[in-house]
């Protein structure tokens, strides 16, 4: 596999390699690939040729390393658009993913800061019902949601919360969501983040709040979902206006 009489440095033969092993059938779902030994072993060349082709992906988004567990495919990203919102499960359905729920914690709690001025309730002690939910796809979670709800609405916590949260709203309660306003950064995770998500403690983290409204504007829902980086990306498309 690798041509020693070639022109092509043997690093960039390496990394060609890397490339069609990634996307095969065996590997593309996120598996470990070989080791530096095997596969130097294997293709006939120092570890530190390797190494250069493996650092290339890495930097790339492809290969994703982790010291102690060694280096795996990273999954094809997620993707999300700012122009047609979605919840959650509507998103992966609309891509083909099963949604697969890891954790899901029910309580009672003091609202936040931001739930509470989205809510417009002055009272600092006001409960409301929080959801946390730790999700992603089979045998992958990439995303820790923590939903917290407006006290008006009569969600009580006994719901089954495993189906779409917007049709528990819909068909039980009458409650039809229409608005979601946005916000997107991002920030290193802390250790209860990385914990959950799998990642080493500083690694980039997208955060995505929203502030859901229902069809009368009445707020419903401020949520927070903790993204691994590595696996959602989210996409805006803009249509440009002229000013007058």
């Amino acid at each position: 596999m690798i041509d020693r009489s070639s022109n092509t440095p043997l690093h960039k033969q390496a990394e060609q390699y890397l490339r069609e092993l990634i996307v095969s059938d065996k590997y593309k779902n996120g598996k470990l690939i070989p080791n530096e030994v095997e596969l130097s072993e294997q293709l006939r060349i120092s570890r530190n040729t390797l190494r250069q082709a493996i650092n290339k992906l890495v930097n790339e988004g492809l290969l994703i390393r982790k010291r102690g567990i060694g280096t795996r495919v990273a999954i094809n990203n997620i993707y999300s658009e700012a122009n047609n919102w979605l919840s959650f499960s509507q998103e992966m359905k609309v891509l083909g993913i099963k949604v697969e729920n890891f954790e899901l914690h029910i309580s009672k709690q003091k609202a936040s800061s931001e739930a509470r001025s989205f809510f417009t309730t002055e009272d600092k002690d006001q409960k409301v019902l929080k959801i946390e939910r730790l999700r992603g796809k089979e045998d992958f979670p990439f995303v820790y949601f923590v939903s917290e709800f407006n006290p008006a609405i009569p969600l009580d916590g006994t719901e089954n919360f495993n189906e779409p949260l917007y049709d528990i709203l819909k068909n039980r309660y009458n409650i039809i969501v229409k608005s979601s306003r946005e916000e997107i950064s991002a920030i290193p995770a802390n250790e209860f983040l990385a914990s959950k998500l799998d990642v080493e403690e500083g690694s980039p983290i997208l955060v995505r709040k929203r502030f859901v409204s229902d069809i009368e504007g009445v707020p419903i829902e401020f949520n927070i979902g903790w993204y691994r980086a590595d696996s959602f990306t989210y996409k805006i498309e803009s249509t440009r206006r002229e000013l007058p």
